[in-house]
């Protein structure tokens, strides 16, 4: 299980598993209740490469960033605590 701290949103925590490369268990904390519910259920079950590729630089407000694409760099992080 990795936790992820997002910047630049109103998401307060990200909490998500990968089990052989693959996107389980994600639950945003704080940020638009409905809309992070979504995101999650849709990534459940999908590659981390595809759901990365599919969520990196979607952009909310204005902000340069958005909750789908923080998860995407909590992806990342998770892929590379997992390497180490």
């Amino acid at each position: 299980m990795y936790s992820f701290t997002p910047n630049g949103v109103c998401a307060q925590q990200i909490i998500f598993s990968i089990n052989d490369g693959v996107v389980e268990n994600v639950a945003f904390y704080g940020g638009c209740s409905g809309n992070l519910q979504g995101i999650s259920r849709l990534v459940e079950g999908m590659q981390v490469g595809e759901a990365i590729v599919k969520l990196r630089g979607i952009n909310c407000g204005g902000k340069g960033t958005s909750c789908p694409d923080q998860l995407a760099t909590a992806l990342e992080v998770g892929m590379k605590k997992q390497a180490v």
